[in-house]
């Protein structure tokens, strides 16, 4: 899935907006849905996705789209790992010269 994004990304030329990976991350998890629903679940797994909340997106309402509330679920949890990443930034170790 990764390849795919950063695919996106270079061909976009600049950064693209939200919508555009939103719908980037929604086709491969629709893809993922039909044909590899065990490689998703990993995918999940590895991003830190909350558990209860996949399983509210796939037993969602018929008029839910399981697809969509995923995909928004990746791209929340992946701008909350890029803020916390960002808050604990270490420039550099003076000491760690050598």
């Amino acid at each position: 899935m990764d390849n795919e994004i950063e695919l996106l990304l270079a061909n976009h030329g600049e950064e693209p907006d939200e919508s555009i990976l939103l719908n980037a991350i929604i086709e491969k998890v629709e893809d993922l849905l039909k044909y590899d629903q065990d490689l998703l679940m990993s995918y999940l797994y590895r991003l830190d996705v909350d558990e209860s909340k996949i399983i509210n997106a796939l037993s969602s309402p018929e008029g839910m789209m399981p697809a969509r509330v995923l995909g928004e679920l990746i791209l929340k949890r992946q701008k909350e790992r890029l803020r916390t990443r960002e808050k604990y930034k270490n420039d550099s170790i003076d000491y760690w010269d050598f």
